[in-house]
């Protein structure tokens, strides 16, 4: 193998290892959303969910629409 091969192979399977450390980073984080999700009281939260989309709501659309 030349030299320029060389080291188009090693920014190759370094470029790899990159994208393999950034996907087991994105997996850790979907993984602690996904336990707290599961671990949530959804019953406080459904109050202050209607609320959020209320306002949420008011400002998109506005109050006197209705």
């Amino acid at each position: 193998m030349a030299k320029t091969e060389i080291n188009y192979e090693q920014e190759r399977l370094l470029l790899e290892e990159r994208k393999i450390k950034a996907l087991e980073k994105l997996a850790s984080a979907v993984d602690s959303l996904t336990l707290w999700f599961e671990e949530i009281d959804k019953g406080a939260w459904d109050e202050r969910a209607q609320w959020y989309l209320s306002e949420f709501h008011k400002g998109i659309v506005g109050e006197d629409s209705e």
